[in-house]
């Protein structure tokens, strides 16, 4: 396989994981955030505009396990060991640029699955919490 192949494939899995990581965010953080706002109506219109916000709230611990399994992914991707650019200086232009984009597009998406996970996990228990 070509470099430029495996840094397309490292692009695609980056891209992919920014996509589930931000499934996280709109199936659980939203509905949430507008909530606690006094958005409800706003939730029940989104809801009912886009309906697979509701499967995919319905099934959230499969939606973050399968992002967080592509966060791994992709962070062994971005990190594993022995990894070189090649000497090439236009490849390894390329390959400086891709690695860059890549991980702050994976940050990204750590950064979003955590605001999604926070919210659908730990925002009601923590605020019951503090409530008592």
């Amino acid at each position: 396989m070509s470099g430029t192949d495996s840094y397309r494939r490292e692009r695609g899995v980056s891209w992919l994981t920014l996509f589930t990581s931000t499934g996280t965010l709109i199936c659980c953080a939203l509905p949430i955030t507008l909530v606690t706002l006094g958005l409800g109506a706003a939730v029940v219109s989104l809801t009912s505009t886009f309906p697979f916000l509701i499967v995919l709230s319905q099934h959230k611990i499969w939606v973050f396990a399968f992002s967080g399994a592509m966060l791994g992914v992709s962070g062994w991707l971005l990190y594993r060991p022995g990894q070189v650019c090649p000497t090439d200086p236009e490849l390894g232009h390329l390959c400086n640029r891709t690695q860059t984009w890549n991980r702050r597009i994976y940050w990204t998406s750590v950064v979003i699955w955590g605001i999604g996970f926070f919210a659908a996990y730990l925002a009601l228990p923590l605020r019951l919490w503090l409530d008592t």
